[in-house]
């Protein structure tokens, strides 16, 4: 059984781009922290302001961090929607997995004889 992607290309999108250990790494910052700054978030991690500002870049494009412009400074926010969705998606896939192998036990349960001794 096939657990259907509910936003087809949109889940991909959000496991990839959390397959990274960096941008897993700036999820956690802007969780903690809230909206930051690329150079805020930069000065968290071991990682330097470019290479946040292209983690930001594939955050965005997989839907989940949003910026915003205050003043000079772009802000980036994290979006929980389609963290909550590939959540979801892996729940249903769980769920089925754990239905079939509730499936295989009972069916292995049947067809064993009965191991009582006799006596």
């Amino acid at each position: 059984m096939t657990v259907p992607d509910p936003a087809p290309g949109g889940i991909a999108a959000v496991f990839v781009a959390m397959a990274d250990p960096s941008r897993r790494q700036v999820i956690g910052v802007l969780a903690s922290r809230g909206p930051s700054s690329a150079t805020a978030v930069a000065h968290e991690l071991a990682i330097s302001r470019q290479a946040i500002a292209k983690h930001l870049a594939t955050l965005t494009e997989a839907g989940l961090v949003e910026s915003a412009r205050h003043g000079r400074e772009v802000r980036f926010a994290l979006r929980s929607g389609p963290l909550r969705l590939a959540a979801r998606w892996l729940e249903d896939a769980a769920g089925a997995w754990d239905d079939r192998l509730a499936m295989l036990k009972d069916a292995l349960e049947r067809d064993q004889p009965s191991s009582r001794a006799t006596g």
